[in-house]
């Protein structure tokens, strides 16, 4: 099978170079670029079209990493983007997440989750460092209720696979089979005309889904 293909960007070039020995030292991966400020960032990515960007937040540039990540999802499509940050305020991670990223993961935590975040990024999958998951799940910012005609189960299989829940992790907090949680979820897809994790992910940030139960 073809590799993971990476372009690794952060501006300290020691934390580079350590990221880039962890990424791989997987045999499925390849990290084919680096970049060191946001504007690389969005050459390189340009230019090799790589199936994932592990992205610094904050990296000196004409845009944020923030601010520049629309232009990603939007101009290279196929190419997942994992934040690497120290910032664990949630607010962080839900402007990420809003903004098109698959995964949130902290610099202490490089170690242990990013090779994870990486490969469930790749295939279209979400990771959310789990300190923080909880956090965004007890954070307010939008009353919490089932919108667009959602049940109050569609809603919570809407909730867990935006906090990157597999199926089955969802049929097992939920006590259901894969199978009826595959059913309510292509429920929620076509009550939202929202197929991709992504998008489900947006929308479950933009009508309060993740915060409190």
């Amino acid at each position: 099978m073809a590799p993971i293909t990476i372009v690794l960007a952060d501006d300290h070039g020691v934390v580079r170079a350590g990221l880039h020995l962890l990424l791989d030292a997987e045999p499925d991966f390849e990290v084919v670029a680096e970049a060191s400020d946001v504007d690389g960032a969005l050459r390189t990515v340009l230019g090799h079209k790589p199936d994932v960007l592990v992205l610094d937040l904050n990296m000196p540039g004409t845009l944020t990493s923030l601010e520049a990540l629309p232009g990603v999802v939007e101009r290279s499509p196929a190419t997942a983007t994992v934040i690497l940050t120290m910032q664990g305020d949630p607010e962080y991670a839900r402007r990420a997440l809003r903004a098109g990223a698959l995964g949130y993961v902290l610099k202490e935590a490089a170690d242990t989750e990013l090779v994870e975040a990486v490969r469930r990024a790749a295939s279209g999958g979400t990771f959310l460092n789990p300190t923080l998951g909880v956090l965004l799940a007890t954070t307010s910012e939008h009353p919490v209720g089932p919108p667009d005609n959602l049940s109050d189960r569609e809603a919570e299989v809407l909730r867990l696979i935006a906090l990157g829940h597999t199926n089955a992790e969802v049929g097992e907090q939920l006590f259901l089979s894969v199978r009826t949680v595959e059913t309510h979820r292509a429920n929620v897809q076509q009550k939202l005309g929202r197929s991709t994790r992504a998008e489900l992910v947006r929308y479950a940030l933009d009508h309060g889904l993740l915060e409190g139960s």
